[in-house]
């Protein structure tokens, strides 16, 4: 197992144990004002200090971690359960009418980042989590279709496809029995990279006003907040931006990791 495998999933897990337990427990309440208590820094009471409104940070971090983990995993299931299959079937009838549709609708959503997307939704139906989902779900469809098409196109001059379509299975039984088990590993992979984003783009979106609205904690929220008191209370800025860091890291080192694994090619062989 390589190290980035080990490192990747302790901190993704980190995060998603921090999630999972602020259903149960945080250090404090996020929905309380404790005015008195604002910008302390970090101290025995509160262990990474207080924000502006003297909320503890750490309770903000880890209910936040739900909204985050929420956006992204939801965004690339959407992506996964409309790509997956669109790509698939793209590459089934390559060169056709409707991988050439498939192909040109991707590179239209390509064409608008999640941001813009998120923009138009929020323009009609106005911001929020949900909102923010239907953003990067859909810039999420062409990044998969784009690789299962890609990968399945390759399958489907190998011999073992040759015997199936011999044995009188048509081509969507193909795709689903046969190429689709023989991608999974890149799929998976792939899952990774797009969480990572997805965690990066709900923060973003929250940061310009179109996530996650107060009161719902958000890390992005956190880090708009704390965008005028820098040079007042650092902490209240660098401990969010560090939490999204250590985040999309944690995500990348597990991606790296999974793709060493499933990828003979691609591992390290020790003595």
């Amino acid at each position: 197992m390589s190290r980035n495998l080990i490192l990747g999933g302790a901190l993704t897990a980190l995060f998603l144990g921090a999630a999972a337990l602020s259903f149960l427990w945080t250090p404090g309440d996020v929905t309380a004002l404790n005015i008195p208590a604002r910008l302390q820094p970090p101290n025995g009471t509160h262990l990474l200090g207080t924000d502006h409104f003297g909320r503890d940070i750490l309770s903000m971090l880890m209910v936040g971690a739900r909204t985050s983990i929420a956006v992204a995993l939801v965004a690339v299931g959407i992506g996964i359960t409309i790509g997956v299959p669109l790509g698939l079937a793209a590459a089934s009838r390559a060169g056709g009418l409707l991988d050439e549709l498939i192909s040109r609708s991707a590179d239209l959503i390509f064409a608008f980042p999640s941001l813009v997307i998120a923009i138009l939704i929020t323009a009609v139906f106005g911001p929020g989590a949900l909102n923010a989902i239907l953003a990067i779900g859909i810039f999420n469809i062409p990044v998969f279709a784009r690789l299962s098409r890609g990968a399945a196109m390759s399958l489907w001059t190998r011999e073992f496809i040759l015997a199936a379509r011999v044995a009188g299975k048509n081509r969507a039984r193909i795709s689903a029995e046969h190429i689709l088990p023989n991608i999974a590993n890149l799929l998976i992979v792939q899952s990774t990279i797009q969480f990572s984003l997805g965690i990066l783009a709900e923060a973003g979106l929250s940061y310009v006003g179109l996530g996650a609205q107060p009161p719902v904690p958000s890390w992005g929220r956190m880090l708009a907040d704390a965008q005028t008191l820098v040079s007042l209370a650092p902490h209240v800025a660098l401990i969010p931006g560090l939490t999204i860091v250590f985040m999309v890291l944690g995500l990348n080192l597990l991606g790296d990791g999974l793709r060493d694994h499933f990828d003979p090619r691609l591992r390290v062989l020790r003595t």
